[in-house]
């Protein structure tokens, strides 16, 4: 019997330290264990200890071939229980973490050299951690990139060169959000002809030219050339001219690996890390689950900003009087930084309004709640996880994006796809109830196109992810290139 250096190749997987990139790394992670490799899962000191607190202390133990590993992410102490500051942690991750990740490769060496782990076969970098890309190639280890955002997202982020080069971005001044500046239509990429400035991910909207995010994007993007091979958790039919462009600028090979959720679901449900892996950084409320059980076929509207938004109280007065207003059931999570002050911040009369029809709570397993029968439409940010999820589910959304690329999703949801319709970004009561009335009745032409159109796309999904799907063979594809690269790097 060969030794435990010759059985298996090994992976080590950077996520970026927010819940919207941890997930789709980790859902990576386990298909590539799934496959035989050994997995190292390089968690931010900070998100380890997150997730120690919200899954329990002996959650990160491991699997034999399952491993957790630490890096520091260079941040001082901050409120254990919330998202860090995304600019001050994409510079600190681009600046600091070089080093402790580059020792960790060492370290993970010289236990392959003593047969404790096999040697590392790859390193999978996030998107936004590319610092792990630069230090693969300094010990000539092969490096993927998984990009967690959608792949229109990622056309957009390759732009922002091209806008600083040609004097659009950094704006002129702050008028420029409000005076139409932001309609002007983008017509330069191959293609795409479907963007506008304002469907391009939000960080150009700045008039500092040392903006952090901008130069931030603009580094990452390019830094993507270094890799060996990029793989985007989308389906080719759903975002194919997205992946035209993107080929077309790109040496890596490109490959549609998604939705991983429905990859993960070809996976007997009794293998060990189904049970002993997961990723969610907040404590999930099981009582929703039993209170759809509860609840009629496509009865309950479910709302959930995902792990970074926050708005003011005003704001969630106006979400939380529209949904009052609508008469549908509700199931809404709201985190306990979403809005200063905390989650209890809801008045008497709102919770006497809803009292038997609405419930909330601060997190929840988002996946079992979009495939529940009960749940019928979906008032999202439109982060990536969240917009894929829902198309798995077949479920229509209202879209409030916040920042990022979720303006650009939100757009292909509304425009591209048919499956949602936008609120805001004022948030006005009376347009709440109207469109999640919409949504959730689908009497209208446009609410029955949209619950139409999402049903296609579930089916389009399970037929990428099935045997002889698109995603299916692109993993494949994926698994031979790096079998070849662990036995001769060179190629």
């Amino acid at each position: 019997m060969g030794t435990i250096s010759e059985q298996k190749p090994h992976a080590v997987m950077v996520p970026y330290p927010a819940q919207g990139h941890v997930n789709p790394m980790m859902k990576l992670a386990q298909l590539l264990f799934s496959k035989g490799f050994h997995i190292t899962f390089v968690n931010s000191e900070f998100n380890h200890n997150r997730l120690l607190r919200s899954r329990g202390p002996h959650a990160l133990d491991g699997l034999r071939d399952f491993r957790y590993e630490t890096i520091p992410d260079g941040l001082p102490p901050s409120d254990a229980e919330a998202t860090q500051h995304i600019p001050s942690l994409c510079h600190s991750t681009n600046t600091t973490c070089f080093d402790p990740f580059l020792k960790l490769l060492g370290r993970l060496q010289s236990s392959a050299s003593a047969g404790h782990v096999p040697p590392v076969t790859c390193v999978v970098s996030d998107g936004s951690m590319t610092f792990s890309l630069k230090a693969a190639d300094a010990l000539g280890i092969p490096s993927v990139l998984l990009w967690t955002a959608s792949a229109c997202g990622f056309v957009g982020y390759a732009q922002y060169r091209y806008l600083v080069d040609h004097g659009l971005v950094p704006l002129k001044d702050e008028s420029c959000v409000t005076n139409g500046f932001l309609e002007r239509k983008v017509d330069w990429i191959p293609g795409i002809d479907n963007l506008r400035l304002r469907d391009i991910p939000s960080f150009i909207r700045t008039t500092d030219p040392d903006d952090i995010m901008l130069s931030f994007f603009i580094g990452q993007v390019e830094a993507a050339h270094k890799a060996t091979m990029i793989i985007i958790n989308t389906f080719d039919e759903f975002e194919q001219s997205s992946l035209q462009y993107l080929s077309s600028i790109y040496s890596p090979p490109i490959f549609t690996v998604g939705p991983f959720s429905q990859l993960l679901q070809q996976i007997p449900h009794n293998h060990s890390l189904m049970s002993s892996i997961g990723s969610n950084l907040w404590k999930e409320d099981t009582r929703c689950l039993q209170w759809l059980d509860s609840q009629e076929p496509s009865s309950v509207f479910y709302v959930n900003y995902g792990s970074i938004t926050t708005m003011t109280s005003d704001q969630l007065a106006e979400f939380a009087w529209g949904l009052a207003a609508s008469k549908f059931r509700f199931l809404w999570v709201v985190r306990s930084d979403l809005v200063e002050g905390g989650s209890d911040i809801f008045s008497k009369e709102f919770k006497e309004e809803i009292k038997g029809r609405g419930l909330v709570v601060s997190w929840c397993s988002q996946e079992q709640v979009l495939n529940h029968p009960a749940v019928g439409g979906f008032l999202t940010h439109c982060g990536w996880n969240s917009t894929i999820e829902s198309v798995c589910a077949g479920k229509p959304v209202v879209c409030w994006p916040f920042f990022a690329e979720q303006q650009t999703n939100c757009r292909y949801a509304c425009v591209e796809w048919g499956i949602g319709m936008e609120v805001g970004p004022v948030v006005e009561r009376k347009e709440v109830r109207r469109v999640v009335v919409e949504v959730m009745e689908g009497s209208s032409e446009k609410g029955k196109e949209m619950k139409d159109k999402a049903v296609e796309w579930k089916r389009k999904a399970e037929a990428a992810t099935r045997p002889g799907g698109s995603s299916y063979q692109n993993l494949d594809k994926v698994l031979d290139l790096l079998l070849i690269k662990k036995f001769n790097p060179t190629c």
